[in-house]
């Protein structure tokens, strides 16, 4: 259920509430927590619910990465998104625009990630068989190619810090505006034209969960949709990629409910 909610000014929305859950669309330079608990995300989420019981960000996206961001409104909800995470029923579709097109053009990703030791803000993706480092793993699909660069789904299985933008770089295709992991900010056209990419092209497009008041296996399982934003989707069309790679009938074919 999308709510006409909005704080004002943020660009921050309600996509979806119902008892236990709490959906909202984050823009981009908005953190999804700080350490002062102020000028973030659950600030707003706050204001945007205040008769929320409890108010716990279940996922967290990189403050310029856009979409759908999840809370949990009671403490069952807390426990019963715990559990989906360990069953694998907590499923993350991601749009990305790396800088070219990754070989295989489809396939997962499962270099393990640590915090690199010259910055410990950045993460680093280890060689397969090392010991250190936190499993990760990331599927992805191509969905399309424009002047060389690339319109990605990723589809993450773990929840490491900066885990998708570490995984496609390490893969050769860091995503277009990151800046940290390689990315470029800009992209030159045949006819001279400058694209640029003003952050990190990533956005969480869906997060799909079972019904948490529900606990038939039988029952629909939620699913939260955020609106691609305008930079984004302007991007990918003035780099000549098709419009149609957009629509989640392209990027969600293989959404097949888990059961």
């Amino acid at each position: 259920m999308t709510e006409q909610l909005t704080a004002a000014g943020s660009g921050v929305a309600v996509l979806y509430r119902d008892a236990q859950l709490l959906g909202l669309y984050k823009p981009s330079g908005l953190p999804t927590t700080s350490p002062d608990g102020k000028r973030c995300l659950t600030e707003l989420a706050a204001q945007l619910d205040p008769g929320a019981p409890r108010l716990h960000a279940s996922s967290r996206l990189d403050a310029e990465v856009t979409g759908v961001v999840t809370f949990a409104r009671t403490s069952q909800a807390i426990e019963a998104l715990l559990a989906a995470r360990k069953a694998g029923r907590y499923e993350r579709y991601y749009l990305a625009i790396a800088g070219c097109a990754p070989e295989p053009t489809s396939g997962s990703w499962h270099w393990s990630i640590a915090t690199d030791p010259r910055e410990p803000r950045r993460r680093i993706a280890l060689d397969p068989g090392s010991s250190k480092g936190d499993r990760a793993e990331s599927g992805y699909r191509v969905l399309g190619v424009a002047h060389e660069a690339a319109l990605l789904v990723l589809r993450p299985k773990t929840g490491r810090t900066h885990q998708l933008r570490v995984h496609a770089a390490r893969a050769g295709a860091p995503l277009l505006g990151d800046r940290h992991y390689g990315g470029a900010m800009q992209r030159t056209l045949t006819n001279g034209r400058v694209l640029r990419a003003g952050r990190v092209m990533l956005h969480c497009a869906r997060v799909r969960l079972p019904h948490i008041a529900e606990r038939r296996r039988d029952a629909a399982p939620v699913c939260i949709d955020a609106p691609l934003p305008e930079d984004f989707r302007s991007l990918w069309l003035q780099l000549g990629g098709d419009a149609s790679a957009l629509d989640p009938q392209a990027w969600a074919a293989d959404d097949t409910p888990e059961r």
